[in-house]
């Protein structure tokens, strides 16, 4: 995969800067997934982990919408028909769309205006900065269609981000989270204006594409690998991650820029 040449089939893609803007562009159905995109976006996620050219992710929808979840016709229709084995291959696909973008070193922002529902919640939860408009609706709905709330991840990262409590009562439930709830709440890193929300999230991007991406990376990783680790074990795992910093040319930058009074330029290596 070529950043600068990558055309996707089931969403839009541009690339500049070390910046990857990723947006579902189905407006009229308030950018729905189908099975292919699912793969699509499960098998991009994958291939950024040997991209080193890019460094921030900004995941967004076309039309005032962020993600109204899986095609009703195109996805829970032929659902219906399947055999546990398709299934399963179905349940496992969607969660290693989750898996690829934890796995991923760049930092994904999600921009979220409007319908965040169902697999389109998902994604946000799964991005590591999430910025909305006062608008966006985001819920965690599987249970309003007979479906567990144990889907794609979410009984184990949404409570790590907003609380057990709350995370139960969004998953048991299936209601909708206002905007304001989840900035309160933590699932939201700061609310935005629409007509801004997009240059907010770019502003965000550039600085992260800014720093020491390899250290970012180094962030993701740990922020990921310590959930399950005893409190020993991940201070261990930190210094040698820290260890691994140290050796990068980004660290030495920034210790000329200080000993030289100016602003470090870093190189992502």
């Amino acid at each position: 995969m070529n950043p600068e040449t990558f055309k996707p089939k089931h969403f839009k893609w541009t690339y500049a800067g070390g910046i990857a803007r990723v947006s579902l562009d189905r407006p009229e159905r308030k950018n729905p997934l189908t099975f292919e995109s699912y793969a699509e976006l499960r098998d991009m996620f994958r291939a950024l982990v040997y991209l080193n050219d890019v460094k921030v992710v900004v995941f967004g929808g076309e039309g005032g919408n962020f993600c109204s979840g899986g095609d009703v016709h195109d996805i829970i229709g032929p659902l219906t028909k399947m055999g546990m084995p398709e299934l399963l291959n179905f349940t496992r696909m969607t969660g290693d769309l989750v898996k690829a973008m934890r796995h991923c070193p760049q930092p994904i922002i999600a921009a979220v205006d409007g319908v965040s529902v169902g697999a389109g919640a998902i994604i946000s939860m799964s991005s590591d900065l999430r910025y909305a408009t006062p608008e966006a609706k985001t819920a965690f709905l599987f249970n309003r269609v007979g479906l567990a709330g144990c889907d794609m991840g979410a009984c184990a990262i949404l409570p790590r981000i907003i609380g057990q409590g709350r995370a139960s009562e969004l998953l048991f439930f299936g209601r909708s989270m206002s905007a304001p709830e989840g900035l309160a709440w933590g699932f939201f890193n700061e609310l935005v204006p629409a007509d801004k929300l997009d240059a907010h999230a770019m502003a965000m991007a550039e600085r992260l594409a800014a720093g020491p991406t390899f250290a970012n990376g180094m962030t993701k990783n740990q922020l990921n690998m310590e959930w399950d680790m005893s409190l020993d074990t991940a201070i261990e795992a930190e210094a040698q991650a820290q260890a691994i910093c140290m050796k990068t040319n980004d660290f030495k930058r920034a210790f000329d820029a200080f000993a030289s009074k100016e602003k470090p330029v870093f190189g992502g290596d």
